[in-house]
Parts: C-alpha cells; structure tokens; sequence
C-alpha cells in the first residue's frame, strides 16, 4: 500500500491527506472497505488514535461511512465536495490530543483541589451529579452537566483563569469531528460509566486527598478516551479491551 510515514503536530490531517489522496486515485474505489485501524497505524507509524481521528474528519467531509459491526467503506463523494474545515489552517484539534490535554491538566488541578473544597464546593458537585443521574436526560444536556462537574472542580481553586481554561478545553468536544465520534459511543451505558468515575472524584475531594483525586481524575479521562477507542467492527480491540477493564473495575 503506498502510504508514507507521516510527521505533524496534527497528524490526523496528514492521515486524512494520505488517504483522501489514495480514493481520488482509486486505490480506494467507491464502495470499498479500508484496510482496519491498526493495520493503517502500523504502515502510517501512528497511533490508533490519530489514526480514528483522520476517518472521522474523512467521514464528516463525506468521503466515508463508518459501519459499525463492520468496517470504513468509501462512498461517493458530494458534488460539488463542499470546502471543509478539515483543509484550513484552523481546523480543529483531534479528540485524543484534547483528551490528552485535559487528563494532564485536570488531574493536576485536582491534585491542588484535594485539601481546599469547601462544603459548598462539595454540594455544588452533588447538585450536578444528582442532575446527570436523572433519567432520559438528551445528551446535549448531559455534556452541559458534564462541563458543568469539570469546571466546577476548577472553581475549587478560586483561580478564574483556571476555570475558564479548563471551560475551553472540554468546548472542543463541540467541534464536528468530536460529535461524530461521539454518536458512536457515547450511550445510556457509557454516561452511567462516566458519572460513576465523577462520583470516585468527588468523593476523594471530600476526603481531602489531593493525591486520590488526581488519580481519579486521570482514571476517568483516559476510561474516557479507551470509550473512544473501541472497535468500529473489526473484532475486539485494544480499546475495547480496555474499556472492559475500566468497567471491570469499578466491579
């Protein structure tokens, strides 16, 4: 397959590039299935994620449908193929690498936050999870809640600077490319799994441990990003393996 390493701060559009690239010349033709995510990581020297990260941008450009159960095929693109943000120098940041960021930045912040909440702090975390755990809540009114926990831990710090950064961070799950990959995970099961981690956070905050929450923290959001990573059908991945270890464990 003549596919080239790739090197970029942004490397799923360098992906998407090479890929795009190969349909325009048919070594993809319409109705065909790509080769599966670990086999386009190892001849890219990628990983998995950046990987995900360029067939979902292919995908909301409308050069590929994702089956789950089954695979990435190539369709038809639209015509005329409409301009997309995928091209510009301001496309968006990949849901992984604003995962990363935030599991780095969040845990650190918890780390400070362990021996300062308050039990104001502590009620107004309660208030947004009793929120999330109501039942049928639509999902853009589970993220806002979700938003809500995250930068209200923030808030701990007293630091405004903080929580309008940590705001910012989790506003790039707004972006097209994270909405599309989050219609294929993110369900009923999935939030219940997120709002059980959020509970672990608190409760180590309430205890004053700067340490444990950290640890929590991290633990979520990378349970967060292994959610992201399961299989679109090409058996179980590592991804999935890892989030049945995540969910193991709470067990």
């Amino acid at each position: 397959m003549p596919l080239e390493a790739v090197e970029s701060p942004r490397l799923y559009r360098q992906i998407a590039d090479q890929l795009r690239h190969l349909i325009d010349r048919q070594e993809f033709p319409v109705g065909a299935r790509l080769p599966p995510e670990r086999e386009l990581a190892e001849k890219l020297g990628v990983s998995r994620p950046s990987v995900r990260e360029a067939l979902i941008a292919l995908e909301v450009e409308g050069r590929v449908r994702i089956r789950m159960g089954s695979g990435v095929y190539v369709i038809d693109p639209p015509r005329p193929v409409p301009s997309t943000i995928l091209v510009s120098d301001d496309a968006p940041d990949g849901p992984f690498e604003v995962l990363k960021a935030r599991e780095l930045v969040e845990s650190a912040i918890c780390a400070e936050a362990g021996g300062q909440a308050t039990g104001e702090d502590l009620a107004r975390l309660d208030k947004i999870l009793g929120g999330m755990e109501a039942p049928g809540l639509p999902s853009d009114e589970l993220v806002a809640l979700d938003r809500a926990f995250h930068v209200a831990i923030a808030g701990i710090l007293g630091n405004s600077v903080l929580e309008r950064f940590v705001g910012t961070l989790f506003d790039q799950r707004i972006n097209p490319y994270f909405q599309q990959l989050a219609s294929y995970f993110e369900n009923e099961t999935s939030w219940r799994a997120a709002v059980a981690e959020h509970r672990v956070i608190r409760d180590a905050l309430a205890a004053g441990s700067g340490e444990a929450a950290n640890t929590a923290m991290r633990r979520h959001l990378r349970c967060s990003q292994e959610r992201f990573s399961q299989s679109f059908g090409e058996g179980v991945s590592s991804g999935q393996e890892s989030v049945n270890s995540c969910l193991a464990s709470k067990n």
